[in-house]
This record gives C-alpha cells, sequence and structure tokens, in this order.
C-alpha cells in the first residue's frame, strides 16, 4: 500500500477542526485512579469550538473514572486518519448544564440523556493535546497541540 503525501501541518489542523466539528462518536479511554484497569467506551460528543461534551451514566465505570481523574484520552476517526485528543474533565449535571447547549448535544447525537431514567453525567473535556495523523509519513509533526495551546494560529 503505497501512503498518501503528508498533509501539511496547516492542512491536518482544518481536517482536524472539521472532524472534531462533524463527527458524532469517539472512543473515550478512562482508568481508575492509582494504577486501575482502564476502560474503553464509545461516546457521542459535541463540539463547540474549545471544549467537547460528553456524557455517561454516572455511575458507570467511565463517569466514576471521568468523576474522580479529572483525565480523559479520545481517539476520533478510523486508525488510519486518527485525531487522539488529551484532555481535562469537569463534570455537568443535566440540571446545571444550559438548555441550548443541551438541545445541542441531543439534536448532533440522537441521544438526549435528560429523558432517561438512569442517571446521567455530562462531562466537560478541556484538550491538552490533539495529535493526528494517517500514516507513518505523517507521525513526525503529528502534535497540534501542546498544554491547551494550538501550535499553529488560527
Amino acid at each position: 500500500m503505497t501512503a498518501a503525501p503528508a498533509r501539511t501541518a496547516e492542512q491536518r489542523k482544518k481536517e482536524t477542526l472539521h472532524r472534531l466539528e462533524h463527527d458524532v462518536d469517539a472512543w473515550v479511554a478512562t482508568a481508575a485512579p492509582e494504577g486501575g484497569a482502564p476502560y474503553l467506551v464509545p461516546l457521542s460528543f459535541l463540539w463547540d469550538g474549545t471544549t467537547l461534551l460528553l456524557a455517561t451514566v454516572a455511575d458507570s465505570p467511565t463517569g466514576r473514572n471521568l468523576s474522580v481523574t479529572g483525565r480523559v484520552r479520545l481517539g476520533i476517526g478510523p486508525t488510519r486518519d486518527v485525531v487522539i485528543l488529551e484532555g481535562t474533565v469537569g463534570a455537568v449535571t443535566p440540571e446545571e448544564l444550559p438548555e441550548e447547549e443541551a438541545e445541542l448535544f441531543a439534536a448532533k447525537t440522537g441521544f438526549d440523556p435528560r429523558r432517561l431514567a438512569t442517571r446521567y453525567l455530562y462531562f466537560r473535556v478541556f484538550p491538552r493535546s490533539i495529535q493526528a495523523w494517517r500514516e507513518e509519513n505523517e507521525l513526525r509533526g503529528r502534535d497540534l497541540m501542546r498544554d491547551g495551546r494550538w501550535l499553529l494560529d488560527e
């Protein structure tokens, strides 16, 4: 298989922002504190241009891990065009989430946790690092964000 030419950093950032805006689901990896077992689950998300909003059952392994550690790692897209995002997390109850944002989340994801009997929490993800690559020729320069700051200007 012949790899396409490596994209420029500018093109990768543009395509990453497009993926964050238009993709619906991500693989969400968490772990319990102090060396607990990792846990991986697909969750839908809403990107607001700065943060991602996720929702999961409050007392699920993912919900507990996010609440306790405040850390997450997400994989978005297929393995040969992946965006890896690491971030810090803040829990938001359905009552605390602005109605407009809850409606946007439900419209984008087709899922409204406010309507369920099971207690859900929303989690706001503040990206700290973002990487994007397709093939080996894009491993170098895959960092697009570090310490919460884009490495390229808009």
